[in-house]
């Protein structure tokens, strides 16, 4: 009989989630999904300095957000429950001194001084920094007498010499590590807190995980998790490490790099759609099959698979990630565009934080004229502040425009056109353009740009109707008289 699918996501509770993080949580949930498995979602909460009030909830909504859905967790509970791992120090406990009693684990009375002075001794000599083992053997007045200067110990793995430990990967295939490279590591600290590789490794036996998709900075820590199997007699889960995402300088993006925004929850606020980004996401380090790129939820469920995951790192591109969120934008009822974008407008002090139906009309109006060229939801504050403007401002190419020897007579002309109208909408506004093409005689570009450049002060945009109709006539008459003689 197969064994049922099962693979986990186990952020630490450290701050937002972050975009390599929420793609290793898409490849693990894609994966399950394909393979009709479970997805869990597993808090590593053992770094308890690092911890921050309130992380875990912001992670979990983050990946709601996005689209992922979990079968097991902290949240919703399920057979291998506690789904935290402070909440399971007691079954650490039990394993930590089952290794202890065979003998597979020690009690290490180092101090941190001593350890950093053997460290530097070792840098010193060329040598490559590691634990020496000088507690490996120490007798029981040894012991003793380290209990008795009020040392607290540690418990450090008891490292096999010259063997080797060859992780299988699915992305990698074989990578083989030397023990003797490695040295006795920590696996308890000093408080009774069990370190992340051990932690890990009792709780992917225990939830019995079959697969561990993660990110390639967690291979070093794989043969120290085979170790720990070993040593506790059970069958090791198959592993995928996955390629890192860099920066357009093909550089390793660091969490301080102000050149990309970094967190999940960045982009949400930004105004991205959330099956934008995870299209986007699945796609640094996966590739489909042919030359398709815009792939639904369930489109990229059917189609996932470990073997298409590319070895090579990937660039994290903020204009592609742009191109495709407004791909999505195009696709959307204005309704959903308009939830987008309103928040911005607000918080710019641009539209009150309780409108009215008819500032909210005006503004469905004003997202529809943009949605086809919107980004993300933010970007909307700036593509429209002319609507927003009481003085406009004219750069040399606007001016130039307006010194040309027709202007003056075609704006004279559709002053006098519009101040007249009493409906001034779109369908008025075409009219009355109408109307100055046949009397004046100037048409196309002479015409309509006159118009645009000394309404809106910019050369090229929007629909001029429809443009000239959400500024209202107040502003266009104001804006025009100001080029009238």
């Amino acid at each position: 009989m197969t064994k049922e699918i099962r693979v986990r996501f186990a952020p630490s509770p450290t701050g937002h989630l972050h975009i390599g993080g929420a793609r290793s949580a898409l490849f693990n949930y894609l994966f399950a999904r394909n393979q009709g498995g479970k997805f869990i979602i597993r808090i590593e909460d053992t770094d308890q300095q690092r911890n921050v009030e309130s992380a875990e909830e912001k992670l979990m909504a983050s990946m709601r957000w996005l689209g992922v859905e979990w079968d097991e967790s902290v949240d919703v509970g399920g057979p291998h429950a506690p789904y935290r791992s402070m909440d399971r120090l007691d079954i650490y406990t039990k394993y930590i001194a089952q290794l202890l009693e065979e003998g597979k684990a020690y009690y290490c009375y180092c101090t941190p001084e001593e350890l950093e002075k053997e460290r530097e001794e070792m840098k010193a000599r060329g040598d490559m920094p590691m634990y020496s083992g000088r507690c490996r053997n120490l007798t029981p007045e040894q012991r003793e007498q380290f209990e008795k200067e009020g040392r607290k110990p540690s418990v450090r793995f008891r490292v096999q010499e010259n063997k080797e430990y060859t992780v299988k990967d699915h992305v990698r295939g074989d990578v083989t590590f030397e023990s003797n490279g490695i040295g006795d590591f920590v696996i308890a600290r000093p408080d009774g807190i069990p370190t992340y590789n051990f932690a890990v490794t009792v709780d992917d036996y225990l939830m019995e995980i079959t697969q561990v998709i993660r990110g390639e900075e967690h291979l070093s820590n794989t043969p120290r998790q085979l170790m720990i199997y070993e040593a506790l007699g059970v069958e090791p889960p198959e592993f995928a490490h996955v390629a890192l995402i860099l920066n357009q300088d093909r550089q390793k993006m660091s969490k301080r790099d102000e050149t990309v925004v970094q967190f999940v929850e960045q982009y949400r606020d930004l105004g991205y759609l959330p099956e934008a980004l995870m299209n986007f996401l699945v796609l640094l380090g996966w590739s489909p099959e042919g030359e398709e790129e815009i792939f639904t939820k369930e489109q990229l469920i059917e189609k996932f698979s470990l073997t298409r995951v590319s070895k090579s790192p990937s660039v994290f591109d903020p204009e592609k990630l742009k191109w495709m969120n407004n791909h999505y934008i195009k696709q959307q009822p204005l309704e959903r565009v308009v939830g987008l974008c309103l928040p911005h407008l607000q918080a710019a002090g641009l539209i009150a934080q309780e409108p009215t139906p008819e500032q909210l009309d005006w503004t469905s109006r004003l997202v529809a004229l943009y949605q086809e060229q919107l980004a993300y939801g933010a970007e909307i504050v700036e593509l429209t502040s002319i609507f927003y403007k009481n003085e406009i401002e004219y750069g040399e190419e606007a001016r130039a425009v307006l010194a040309e020897e027709q202007v003056p007579v075609v704006l004279q002309a559709f002053y006098n056109e519009i101040e007249v109208l009493d409906h001034f909408n779109a369908e008025g506004i075409k009219q009355a353009l109408k109307t100055v093409q046949k009397s004046t005689g100037h048409k196309g570009k002479a015409l309509f740009m006159p118009v645009r450049v000394a309404a809106t002060g910019e050369l090229h945009g929007r629909d001029l109707n429809d443009t000239l109709a959400l500024l209202g006539k107040d502003k266009v008459t104001q804006r025009l008289r100001a080029h009238i003689q």
